[in-house]
This record gives C-alpha cells, structure tokens and sequence, in this order.
C-alpha cells in the first residue's frame, strides 16, 4: 500500500496486520516503533560507520536489511525468510540501494542457522512471525544455543519479541537467551512494561558488554520514547521464569483484536 505522505513509501501487510514499512528515497527512515529500537540497537554495536556481517531471521519487506546498507556501507547481509512469495514480491517491488550486499535464501530459520558455520556473523536479527506469533520452534534454549554459536565472539543478537501483562513469554525469552549470552537488554515502551497494552519490546543479548548508556540517549530522545532495562531491574523483571525446552516451546502470545490494525 502506497503511503499519500511520503512518495516512494510503502507499507506491506500479511493478512491484514502491519508488517513492514520501506521508504526507497529514504532506506534509513524507519516508521514502526520496534524497528527504530532496533536501529538504535544496530547503531550501538560497533563504531558508526562500521560494516558488518549481519544476519536476518525474517525478511518482511527488508528493512532492515536497507538501514544497515545505508549507515553501515559494505556490510554483508544475509536474510533467510520462509514465505517465497513474499520475498519475490519485495525484491522485485521494492528494490534494495544500490550497492546494498544483501542475500536472500528461502528457508526456515532455525534449519537454517542449524547448518550455518560457526562464528560466521557479528549481528543476528531475529523478526520471524508465522502470522502474528513468533513460531514456537524459535523460542527455546536448543535454538538460543544456535545463534551464539553463530555470532563471533562480540556478536550481538537482537530479537522483536510482541507480549503483554504478566509478560510470561517474554520473561521466559529473557530466561532463555540467558542461558547463552551474558548481558540482556531489553527495550520496551512505558506504557508496554507498565502492563497497559500489548506490545513489541526489542532483546539484546551479547556475549561481551552492551553500550547501554548511548543506547538508552538514543530511545530515551527518540519520537516514540522507550526504556532501556538491564542489570538487576532486569533480573528482577525475569523473576523466576524458566528457560524453554524445545518440547515445552510455544508461539508468542495471539495480538488482541486490533492491537496492530492500519489506522
């Protein structure tokens, strides 16, 4: 869908719900409150300017994919998304910035980051949704094992995780990616953590330290402000949520009606 306000914008939605947004004049504007946290996330990882090895579990309308080509110039991407159709449809309507290093492969994400070689990204972005819900099988420990086995010994792993009050699924996720990484971060609106509505938090989880100090200026000044939550705040958010086996996993939390509509 064409936005009538910007005039090479587009909006992609997957039954009926938001999925993406894009901007080919301008690949570095991000219009969705999540992906702008995870920009602010992806800024924070290396010196400004920096190229990366990135991988996206998740192509939607590749947006993220086009933000890091244009602030990061160089960097090599690769985006694994299991809806063909979808991928074709965005690379031929959408087409990425030139010069853009990106690699599309059509597949299922945990299969394929299970055959991935070892210490082979600096970033791993993970925005899967079958549907509305993040799939159960990218949810447990076996699958956090997987993606730190992937990212390099900095490696940073970023995840869009939607849930709501009493947070069980995102605490759980917490818990999970704990068992891996030795620093979390999670960034989340306000009113989100607060338990008022239901709603997207970002996850940050590193095998070295995070620079949570730019990154909370960064979603603090934002136009959708955010909290940055992390050290004991954060362990006493997770409480005494368990780490998920793969026999125990389950989707992400069905959106209430209307909680991601258009307009």
């Amino acid at each position: 869908m064409p936005d009538v306000d910007r005039e090479r914008a587009w909006l992609l939605t997957v039954d009926g719900a938001p999925q993406s947004y894009v901007d080919l004049d301008e690949p570095a504007y991000l219009e969705f409150e999540y992906a702008r946290r995870l920009g602010h996330a992806l800024d924070v990882v290396a010196e400004p300017g920096v190229p990366l090895d990135v991988l996206h579990l998740g192509g939607g309308g590749l947006t993220l994919p086009r933000y890091v080509a244009v602030t990061r110039p160089g960097s090599r991407q690769d985006v694994v998304e299991a809806d063909r159709g979808l991928l074709e449809l965005v690379v031929e309507q959408l087409p990425l910035p030139e010069g853009a290093d990106v690699t599309s492969h059509v597949a299922d994400a945990r299969a394929w980051i299970e055959a991935a070689p070892d210490d082979s990204a600096d970033v791993l972005v993970a925005d899967v949704f079958g549907g509305s819900r993040v799939p159960a099988h990218l949810t447990s420990v076996a699958y956090a094992r997987e993606a730190g086995r992937v990212l390099r010994g900095g490696g940073v792993y970023l995840a869009n995780l939607p849930d709501a009050a009493p947070f069980a699924f995102l605490r759980s996720q917490l818990a999970t990616l704990g068992t891996v990484f030795a620093e979390l971060v999670l960034i989340a609106e306000p009113g989100v953590l607060r338990g008022r509505r239901f709603g997207n938090a970002v996850l940050v989880a590193s095998h070295g330290p995070v620079d949570t100090a730019a990154l909370a200026r960064r979603t603090a000044s934002d136009a959708f402000p955010a909290r940055v939550e992390y050290g004991p705040g954060l362990r006493e958010f997770i409480g005494g949520a368990r780490p998920v086996r793969d026999e125990d996993a389950v989707p992400s939390p069905e959106p209430p009606d209307g909680a991601f509509g258009i307009g």
